[in-house]
């Protein structure tokens, strides 16, 4: 095992190597002089398992810097950062050499992009592979969750600082860029080239610039701010499929920046060199950072929490916090407590499950009644609101400018291999708010007319169209889709339509705790599992053939809904099995036919006489 005197976080390479060399040497003597290391191909030595220990049993993680667009010029390379990003694009397998022989020892090249070492040629050597991830800031990332995780500060780190800066910290006052070495010549920056014929070549370590610098990978759309900044991950040992498209992922390993790589190599036999893949030309290393992956873990949202305030949750702290949430959106909504209950199981919805062309789980939502005015208001608030509830949201204009100009649909460069985002690339859970009240009139171009049957396609399948240029791809997707709009929307069809009608201006604000609580009871509640048995299906199919029989608009989306609602219902408010099955008969009885019309009494007598007014005030609430 690995001594105290290795700084994990300063010298993560020297662990690496040391582990290495160890289990090496051992397997070594129990091999009797064979090839000690060719079982380590897709395995882990040990290593990765002595950095877990450090970082979630020895409380080591707080102690390791977050990489992010504002101090990507100040770590030092080489050190242990952490990154939380989405996978936004899958570049395949890179192969490398993992281990190679010097002399009578055998060293290793894992969690690098070229050798420390000087490798002779030829040797005997092992090729090993890597999967590559190109990541970016999840889009949509709400400030609060940066909260969560605010890692150290970098410029008090002197063991990550960057050698230049760690120097101009101890000169007050010195406002000069360029450090003179030993040797006389001046260094311009912490990554600097080598000398060429041709000069030198300067990277700035200023991390405005870096940021500035890094290629876009939006197609240079406006719709799409903040996506420029990217790091090119590196996962050793991971079988297939466990990462998958789109997936938030906080990445914890070696950081490396250097312009070297991007430089051609100066020694023609440097095998490292040669076996890297032509993605350095797209993501050149220079202006985009590596990691080289040791720990890895998915998101949650309650990865986001930073203060939870309960461990278990119990139905009667979930009914207190429930009813506190539901009376504040309520007050946001302007006393209208139907659209603040339709708001909440809105909230609380995530798909559950496929079943054909079913997407059971969805709850899109369309309040009707908006103006621009009203929009400005009431529409404001409840966007301010939601993007303090949950991880990810984002706003969008239904303008014809914006359907006709935006860039919705993620698209593969068949040229450069990448696939080039769109607004439509999103993590799973997030939340989008379409405001149609800036609809006028117009006419779409033939890209208005794709971006709205893409939206369209979204709201009815939960699936969006990949283009990969000689066909298109449906990406399975889950978000949720509220619509403010004058009168019922026909470009975007919810599943739920509420008349807003409110009574009062709302002036009040939350307090962190009660933000924390609500963010914690979201996330608790749609986590939860959920189970129905054989029987109710049948119910709920029995019911619905009637109601069919009667009403021929009835279809799939009323069958989803059907599935869904009472399980929210129930889960929320914690029913018996006896509420459970009243609250299946009721709802496939009433279904959503009557707020789909849009009066007033269809509403109320859907509230009155259905489960709503038990969400309302929490009747029949019990163990679950």
């Amino acid at each position: 095992m690995v001594g105290p005197q290795y700084d994990l976080v300063g010298n993560p390479l020297g662990a690496v190597r040391a582990t290495f060399e160890r289990t090496a040497t051992a397997a070594a003597a129990e091999s009797g002089g064979s090839d000690p290391v060719a079982a380590f191909r897709g395995k882990d030595w040990g290593a990765c398992d002595f950095f877990r220990s450090f970082l979630f049993e020895e409380d080591g993680l707080d102690r390791v810097p977050v990489l992010n667009a504002s101090n990507l010029g100040l770590i030092k390379p080489n050190t242990l950062v952490r990154y939380r990003g989405m996978v936004q694009d899958m570049l395949g397998n890179e192969y490398y050499i993992g281990a190679f022989k010097d002399g009578s020892t055998w060293r290793t090249n894992k969690f690098t992009d070229f050798s420390p070492f000087s490798m002779p040629h030829p040797c005997d050597s092992h090729l090993w592979e890597r999967h590559l991830f190109h990541c970016v800031p999840a889009p949509g990332q709400n400030s609060w969750t940066l909260e969560s995780s605010p890692g150290p500060d970098v410029r008090r780190m002197s063991s990550c600082l960057g050698t230049e800066l760690r120097e101009k910290r101890k000169r007050d006052g010195d406002s000069d860029d360029m450090d003179v070495s030993e040797n006389g010549h001046e260094e311009s920056s912490l990554f600097c080239k080598k000398p060429k014929e041709d000069g030198d070549v300067r990277v700035s370590t200023s991390s405005t610039e870096v940021a500035e610098s890094v290629p876009e990978m939006n197609g240079g759309d406006y719709h799409m701010p903040g996506s420029s900044f990217s790091c090119l991950v590196k996962v050793y040992d991971m079988p297939d499929s466990q990462v998958k498209l789109n997936d938030v992922i906080e990445f914890i390993g070696v950081y490396t920046f250097d312009p070297e790589l991007a430089a051609p190599s100066d020694n023609p036999d440097d095998i490292m060199l040669d076996l890297i893949e032509d993605v350095t030309v797209q993501l050149p290393p220079s202006k985009v950072p590596r990691l080289h992956c040791l720990v890895w873990r998915k998101l949650s949202p309650h990865d986001f929490i930073s203060r939870p305030p309960v461990v278990e949750p119990s139905p009667s702290i979930l009914k207190d916090i429930r009813q506190s949430l539901l009376s504040h959106l309520t007050l946001v909504l302007g006393n209208d407590e139907l659209a603040a209950q339709c708001l909440l199981l809105h909230l609380l919805s995530r798909l559950r499950n496929r079943v054909d062309v079913v997407a059971v789980g969805r709850l899109s939502l369309n309040f009707t009644g908006f103006n621009r005015e009203s929009a400005s208001i009431f529409g404001n608030k409840l966007y301010s609101l939601i993007q303090k509830l949950v991880p990810y949201s984002q706003a969008i204009p239904m303008s014809i400018e914006y359907l006709n100009t935006a860039t919705l649909q993620p698209r593969k460069d068949n040229k450069s291999g990448r696939l080039v985002t769109g607004v439509l690339q999103l993590p799973q859970g997030s939340h989008l708010t379409f405001d149609e009240t800036l609809l006028q009139t117009g006419s779409l171009t033939s890209k208005g007319v794709e971006n709205t049957m893409l939206l369209k396609n979204l709201m009815e399948s939960q699936k969006v169209d990949y283009d990969f240029e000689y066909y298109k791809l449906d990406m399975a997707t889950d978000v949720q889709l509220l619509t403010l709009s004058e009168g019922k929307s026909n470009i975007l069809p919810s599943d739920l339509v509420v008349p807003f009608r409110p009574s009062s201006v709302p002036t009040i604000s939350a307090g962190s705790e009660e933000l924390e609580s609500w963010r914690w009871y979201l996330a608790t509640v749609r986590s939860l599992p959920q189970s129905t048995e054989p029987e109710t299906y049948q119910t709920i199919q029995d019911e619905m053939v009637s109601a069919m029989r009667d009403d021929r608009s009835l279809g799939c989306s009323e069958l989803s809904r059907s599935v869904f609602m009472p399980q929210w219902k129930t889960l929320v408010l914690q029913f018996d099995r006896e509420a459970y099955e009243s609250l299946l008969t009721d709802f496939a009885n009433f279904d959503l036919q009557m707020a789909n019309n849009g009066t007033n009494n269809g509403l109320k007598l859907w509230r009155e006489e259905t489960f709503f007014g038990a969400l309302a005030d929490g009747e029949g609430a019990g163990e679950a």
